[in-house]
C-alpha cells in the first residue's frame, strides 16, 4: 500500500525595503534562518523598490515608512496589486501608522522586535491576519472609530480627480522627466503622455508646466 505524499511546506517569498543596507542585511540574516522563507530581492528607494517588486513578484514586502525619496506610503501607491505589505520602521508615531495603513499595508511592526517575531509577523501577513507591535494596533482602531486624534489630510479636490496614471505622469513631470522619459518609465506612449498630461493640467487648472510643478511641489508630489 503507498503511503500518502505529505503536501510541501509552504514558501514564502520576500522583499526587503528599507534605505539602510546594514539593517537590510540583519533582516535578510535573521530571516534566512527561516525554512520557509526566501528573500528575493531588496532595495533602497521608492524608484528601486518598484521595479524590483514588480519584477521579483514576492509574498510579502517589509516596508520600511520613512526614506528619502518618499517612504512606503509612495511605494505602496505605485506597485501593482500582489504582495502583502508589512511596515517595519524605526517610528511608532500614530501619524505614520495611520497613514501606511490607509495606503495599503497590512500590518505595522517596529525595528525592536525580534528576528523570530518578525518571521511570525510575515506569516501571519501572508495567511491574512492583520499584524501591530503592541500598542500600534490601538491608533488604527481609534482612526476606523472616529476616535483618533491625528488629523484628516484635508480635501484637495483637483488631486482626487486625478486618476492613477495621471498621478503617475504628474509625479515624473514634478521631477523633471521629458515626455519621452515618461513614457519610458510607465511603459507608454509618448502620444499617451502628452494626453494625460493635458488632462493634469485642465483639472488642476495650471496653465503650464512649470505652474504645475510648482503646484505639485507644493503638494509634496515628487
Amino acid at each position: 500500500m503507498t503511503s500518502p505524499v505529505a503536501p510541501a511546506a509552504q514558501s514564502f517569498r520576500v522583499f526587503l525595503v528599507d534605505d539602510h543596507a546594514v539593517f537590510r542585511s540583519g533582516v535578510r540574516t535573521e530571516l534566512g534562518h527561516e525554512a520557509d522563507m526566501e528573500i528575493v530581492g531588496e532595495a533602497g528607494g521608492v524608484a528601486e523598490a518598484v521595479a524590483g517588486i514588480d519584477a521579483s513578484r514576492p509574498d510579502v514586502v517589509l516596508l520600511d515608512v520613512h526614506m528619502p525619496d518618499g517612504g512606503g506610503v509612495a511605494v505602496l501607491g505605485r506597485i501593482a496589486p500582489g504582495p502583502v505589505c508589512l511596515a517595519l520602521s524605526v517610528s511608532d508615531a500614530a501619524e505614520d501608522v495611520i497613514a501606511v495603513i490607509r495606503a495599503g499595508a497590512r500590518g505595522y511592526v517596529t525595528k525592536t522586535i525580534s528576528g523570530t517575531e518578525l518571521a511570525d509577523a510575515v506569516r501571519r501577513v501572508a495567511g491574512g491576519d492583520a499584524v501591530f507591535s503592541p500598542r500600534l494596533a490601538g491608533f488604527v482602531l481609534d482612526s476606523f472609530t472616529g476616535r483618533s486624534s491625528v488629523p484628516e489630510p484635508p480635501l484637495d479636490p483637483e488631486l482626487d480627480s486625478l486618476t492613477p496614471r495621471e498621478l503617475e505622469v504628474l509625479r515624473l513631470l514634478a521631477r523633471g522627466y521629458t515626455y519621452r522619459e515618461i513614457a519610458e518609465e510607465l511603459v507608454i506612449s509618448v502620444k499617451t503622455v502628452e494626453t494625460h498630461a493635458s488632462n493634469v493640467l485642465r483639472k488642476t487648472q495650471q496653465s503650464n508646466r512649470n505652474a504645475l510643478t510648482r503646484w505639485a511641489h507644493r503638494r509634496r508630489i515628487d
